[in-house]
């Protein structure tokens, strides 16, 4: 996509201004009025004086540090098998990764509990990690297809044993891409809500839940502010030092255009510790299912009939078919509003680095914030900030759609940038060259060649959005719930069907997210991405 002439700066300029207004109105003006609430009225002097604060400061980076570590443990055999091994069920593997990822977060903390039924800090850990193996699976391998094996094979040709030649080639080319990883998955642990609300109870609280509890129950608005901006500092410069490590995987060892996958050789021990790392997690997927069928009177399937009920007693405002309605009406409308800034964002990026702008890259990391910001402190920022907006906006219907979908456009983006800028900007040339107006090039070159990353990112942007919890749990109309939130309401209530139900909802979220993730492994673009 191209603009003429001496415009055509001022061109990409005018373009990058509807991902920076939305980013602007439905991030950055809700953030910032938290940070301003936080200073208010001392909030943020008596936070930092509360004796529990940094107890649950504590708790956090631990309990997140421990499941980061965990996840990598865990993710590198995955990222081997996918990059380097020719093995038949590949794409199960990568399929089984990706599933928990996009599960909601909800779903996790019940399979886990389904598992350990008193929940604790394990769980927390395990469940932590379960979610995030994808991310270290994605991030590495992607870069672990590419690298070269020949300095590797010079160095096993020279006597190195294969345990000296990967910590001394292998290991340093892959520090960039463990360390993009290590940071991405530190931030989704310190910021997860739905896992820790499951299955810390209330013996134990990090700041993501402290803020909901301060909000919703405590209505200590200035103490909650106070600690998201805490959080908001600490998820800053986890950003910047995962910025860091992205940016030297970008400039990492000289790279294979196609990768370099060989049968199986000497490499058992690590493929037979991908495939147990895979069957780990299907053990609580399996245990959720089972869950959701066992009954105190035996195997039944209670659960999923009351799904056309409100629960015991009246428990939901509606019945759990109409919550999913919500959930898939919702989710669609988040993914199209996502497809529409995601999409129109990449083909700003794309131009702007082609003429070296500064404003690409600032771009870039704007779009990324989101993704590690909590969602509870962006939702408390709307109803701190929407009233302002004409029609008092926190009761718009619109209101959830577009919190889910300042989730998912960053994704959007990471799946469909590198398609677009892998096209060859000669055709691009050419179809201008023959008289093409720039909207007539992208429809007939970039569309067609991103056509299928433009699916997977919808579909994948969809489960994402299906599953969104953390804003949406403040934001969600008590007539108009989404369906984690309906299982959240149902764990809260005592009795058999209500539990029976909210497990039978998280089944059909998982079935649901199972089958839309094996449909965008079959689209997926070879390399389209890091997600």
């Amino acid at each position: 996509m191209a603009f003429p002439g001496a415009g055509l700066r001022s061109g990409w300029t005018l373009a990058a201004l509807l991902p920076i207004a939305f980013l602007g109105v439905f991030f950055a003006w809700p953030v910032a009025a938290i940070v301003g609430l936080g200073f208010a009225e001392g909030g943020v002097w008596r936070a930092l004086t509360e004796p529990g604060t940094w107890g649950l400061v504590g708790f956090t980076l631990g309990q997140a540090a421990g499941a980061t570590a965990l996840a990598l443990l865990a993710g590198l055999p995955v990222a081997f098998l996918l990059a380097r091994c020719r093995v038949r069920g590949a794409g199960v593997v990568r399929a089984a990764v990706m599933v928990p990822f996009v599960l909601p977060t909800v779903v996790v903390g019940l399979a886990f509990r389904a598992l350990w039924p008193d929940g604790g800090v394990l769980p927390i850990v395990l469940a932590n990690a379960f979610f995030n193996v994808a991310v270290v699976a994605r991030t590495v391998g992607g870069l672990w297809a590419r690298v070269d094996r020949r300095a590797e094979d010079a160095a096993r040709a020279l006597g190195a044993s294969r345990t000296r030649a990967f910590t001394s080639v292998v290991l340093p080319a892959l520090a960039p891409a463990i360390g993009s990883a290590a940071s991405v998955v530190f931030l989704f642990c310190a910021t997860s809500f739905g896992v820790v609300l499951v299955l810390g109870g209330a013996r134990y609280r990090t700041l993501e839940t402290e803020i909901y509890l301060r909000t919703v129950e405590l209505f200590d608005l200035s103490g909650a502010a106070a600690l998201s901006l805490l959080q908001f500092a600490a998820v800053v410069a986890v950003l910047l030092l995962g910025g860091a490590a992205r940016r030297k995987r970008e400039r990492a060892l000289p790279l294979r255009v196609e990768p370099t996958r060989r049968p199986v050789g000497g490499e058992w021990a690590a493929v037979v510790a991908a495939w147990l790392v895979v069957g780990a997690l299907l053990v609580p997927v399996v245990g959720l299912v089972v869950r959701s069928l066992a009954t105190a009177d035996g195997w039944s399937l209670a659960g999923y009939r009351a799904l056309a009920g409100t629960g015991e007693r009246g428990t939901l405002a509606v019945s759990g078919w109409q919550a999913a309605l919500n959930s898939v009406r919702v989710a669609t409308d988040a993914t199209l509003v996502a497809l529409v800034v995601g999409v129109l964002s990449a083909v700003v990026l794309v131009g702007l680095r082609r003429r070296g702008s500064w404003l690409g890259e600032v771009l870039d990391t704007a779009l990324m914030l989101p993704l590690g910001v909590s969602a509870v402190t962006v939702g408390f920022g709307y109803l701190v900030t929407m009233d302002a907006l004409p029609g008092d906006f926190r009761t718009s219907p619109l209101l959830v759609p577009l919190a889910q979908a300042l989730v998912v456009t960053p994704l959007v983006v990471r799946i469909v940038l590198p398609v677009l800028r892998a096209v060859d900007e000669r055709l691009r040339q050419a179809a201008a060259s023959l008289g093409a107006s720039p909207w007539r090039v992208w429809r007939e070159v970039d569309l067609p060649l991103a056509a299928r990353s433009l699916v997977a990112a919808a579909g994948f942007g969809f489960v994402v959005a299906l599953g969104e919890f953390g804003a949406t749990s403040f934001l969600a109309r008590p007539d108009a719930p989404t369906l984690p939130v309906v299982i959240a309401r149902l764990m809260g209530r005592p009795g058999e069907l209500n539990s029976q139900l909210a497990y039978a909802a998280c089944a059909l979220l998982m079935v649901v997210t199972t089958v839309a993730v094996l449909l965008i492994e079959r689209l997926r673009v070879p390399a389209g991405g890091e997600f």
